[in-house]
């Protein structure tokens, strides 16, 4: 009875590992986006960190719904996450517009890093104070895959415009540092993980997710701007609504 049971113990099911398999295609494609930042491809590379972005937001959730979560899966992911989000991009960015503002624009690629770092030390502590507690409505400070979208905004609205003047160095360098700022600074933000819409409403979700889709397929880069903003648009609705339920 002992050894068909110590044979079933050494053996991990394959379909087990496949959230971990995710988060690392999810650090293949932040890796694969700094090659192509350096070799010039701009729009691949940033393709490549929404794909991870993507990788990011399935992996956990995957786990969850398997029953799978482990704590090396959580370290493997908050391992991703700082190269994905808190590495590759501003390396992207400092390749595109930083090349005469070398130093400055590393001194700012270090400032994002480093903020990026500390946010997810923070959000890794709290999520184990709230295993047992209902998850929060909002995050503390700007989530690390939602800081690489915004970070690489000036790139994307480049490539969604291609008429626009090129963004200054010394607006980029600002920039980068103000997200990095975003990241662990206590703006309360839309987590979306307790998100409920009426059951009447869900036909008319399901088809604004259909045009959000069609749009993202169509016309990428102008609709990744146009989310961004309304996203950083949605800080003062969260921040006011935070404030009414902490009076409250």
């Amino acid at each position: 009875m002992t050894e068909p049971l110590r044979e079933k113990e050494t053996k991990v099911r394959v379909l087990s590992l496949l959230p971990n398999m995710l988060t690392i295609a999810a650090i293949c494609a932040g890796l694969t986006a700094i090659r192509f930042g350096y070799e010039g491809n701009f729009d691949m590379a940033v393709k490549l960190i929404l794909a991870a972005c993507v990788l990011d937001c399935l992996d956990g959730r995957l786990a969850r719904l398997m029953n799978s979560a482990t704590p090396f899966g959580a370290e493997l992911d908050s391992l991703a996450d700082f190269l994905n989000f808190g590495v590759a991009p501003v390396l992207i960015l400092h390749n595109w517009a930083l090349q005469d503002f070398r130093n400055e624009g590393f001194i700012a690629v270090l400032c994002y890093a480093i903020c990026c770092v500390l946010r997810l030390a923070r959000f890794n502590v709290s999520s184990r104070e709230e295993k047992t507690e209902r998850a929060s409505d909002y995050f503390v400070g700007v989530p690390s895959p939602a800081g690489a979208i915004l970070v690489m905004l000036p790139l994307i609205v480049a490539l969604a415009f291609e008429n626009l003047p090129v963004t200054p160095p010394a607006v980029v360098v600002g920039y980068i540092c103000l997200v990095g700022l975003l990241m662990i600074s206590r703006v309360p933000t839309y987590s979306f993980k307790n998100l409920a819409i009426d059951r009447s409403n869900t036909k008319f979700f399901m088809l604004g997710a259909g045009v959000l889709i069609a749009a993202l397929l169509m016309y990428l880069w102008a609709t990744v701007v146009i989310v961004t903003l309304v996203y950083m648009a949605s800080f003062l609705w969260a921040m006011r609504s935070a404030r009414q339920l902490k009076s409250h």
